[in-house]
């Protein structure tokens, strides 16, 4: 088959490898004329592990990184279209629909109306956004829905640092389609593979996708409210205490244990943008989401509950250099999107503590380039260790294990990497 994917991003990137891998020709779209550039030279523009031996297989063969000014000759050899653009979320809290719709209005003004072209959401979007929001944009352009063409979803369900691996060995495929046809050809994507394929209406596909999400960032900021109750009791080993709760027969060696954990809230792009985007949709329809209201709430107030915390750590002496032990949202990423460590920086700038040293093995150009916050970056951790007063322990990147072991300096561990801390 045909594919081409617009947005490459971690999504679309990975999901047009994988197709490649699959045995697909596949066109990817990126507006963005340096990142465009650089994909045609085979250089990932992010840190992913296994995907830079992907790209450097397939680009130029089976995958063909393409502008604009390509997109005719790509859309008039497709079978399937599939976007994977941003859908940020706006101050209420509601998926923009923005760039995943310009990229629709894109697609339809070029492809040729031969054969049955079906659209792929793989873009996460609230429940009934197909029935309710593309459907009708598209039959408004001049184009029949189970006629001129089918409207898929393909929800993706891939960690940040595990992408490749995630995509290349699926737990499960969820397509979603608007008629029989578009099932036949979703399927057709996926054959070959030995994935559980289910196959639903499009609203249940956009529907499972919120389910995980919401359900994931629920367990962190269940764990992180219990951290802060366990922290203002005083005495508790939260490190202990949780890794003896995760090993309850029950949770069955899911994997997901590992978002039973506190930390200093949840971030990246998909967790902060889809449990507000879902809420925002449940009080659209009267029905308001209460506990994954309080899961949100729990989640914007921890980086004050940290950055309390580290102010007590130093009593509050506001000349003390502050080493900051990792930037990036989670360990082995170098993703500073709504990154917890930017919000409780700019809290402990505010707040007049400007000796902020910090150090993450990835993030570091990332963050500086996003946040503009009076932090030193420092090149090595053995740097932040000799130059820091007290260390901060903000991403739970394995290299910062050995630092009880590595100086005498006072640690906070925030994300319970370390064991015998008290609260």
């Amino acid at each position: 088959m045909v594919i081409t994917i617009f947005g490459m991003g971690f999504v679309g990137l990975t999901t047009a490898l994988g197709f490649a891998e699959f045995g697909h020709e596949v066109y990817g779209v990126e507006v963005n004329a340096e990142k465009l550039a650089g994909l045609q030279a085979g250089k990932l523009p992010f840190v992913e592990p296994g995907m830079d031996a992907a790209l450097t297989k397939h680009v130029g063969k089976d995958f063909h990184a393409i502008g604009y000014d390509g997109l005719d000759e790509a859309l008039a050899k497709s079978d399937v279209v599939y976007y994977c653009v941003g859908t940020p979320y706006g101050e209420d809290g509601a998926a923009n629909l923005h760039y995943l719709l310009g990229a629709v209005k894109d697609t339809l003004e070029r492809l040729p109306r031969t054969g049955y072209p079906v659209l792929v959401v793989k873009s996460t979007v609230p429940p009934s956004t197909a029935e309710k929001e593309i459907i009708p944009f598209v039959e408004k352009l001049g184009w029949k829905v189970g006629k001129d063409l089918g409207i898929g979803n393909n929800p993706e369900f891939l960690r940040e640092g595990h992408c490749w691996d995630d995509f290349m060995h699926a737990d499960r495929i969820v397509l979603g389609a608007s008629d029989q046809r578009t099932e036949d050809v979703l399927r057709k994507v996926y054959e070959g593979t030995d994935f559980p394929v289910f196959c639903v209406t499009l609203n249940t596909a956009e529907f499972i996708k919120y389910l995980s999400n919401t359900l994931l960032a629920t367990l962190i900021s269940f764990s992180n409210e219990m951290a802060n109750t366990a922290y203002a009791i005083n005495g508790i080993q939260i490190k202990e205490a949780f890794d003896i709760l995760r090993m309850d027969k029950r949770w069955g060696n899911a994997s997901m244990t590992s978002y039973v954990y506190p930390g200093c809230g949840y971030g990246g792009y998909c967790l902060p943008k889809d449990t507000n985007a879902f809420y925002a949709l449940s009080e659209k329809v009267g029905r308001p989401a209460k506990m994954l209201q309080q899961t949100i709430r729990v989640n914007d107030q921890m980086a004050e509950a940290i950055a309390g915390r580290i102010e007590d750590f130093v009593k509050q002496d506001k000349q003390a250099k502050i080493g900051v032990l990792g930037l990036s949202f989670k360990p082995e990423s170098d993703d500073v999107r709504d990154t917890p460590a930017a919000r409780i920086l700019r809290i402990l700038a505010e707040d007049g503590y400007t000796n902020l040293l910090a150090y993450d093995p990835l993030a570091m150009e990332n963050f500086s380039a996003k946040y503009d916050l009076p932090v030193q970056y420092e090149r090595a951790y053995e740097d932040v260790l000799q130059k820091a007063d007290h260390l901060v322990i903000l991403t739970a990147w394995q290299e910062f294990a050995d630092v009880r072991e590595r100086t005498e300096k006072d640690v906070l561990d925030c994300r319970y990497m370390l064991a015998g801390q008290t609260a």
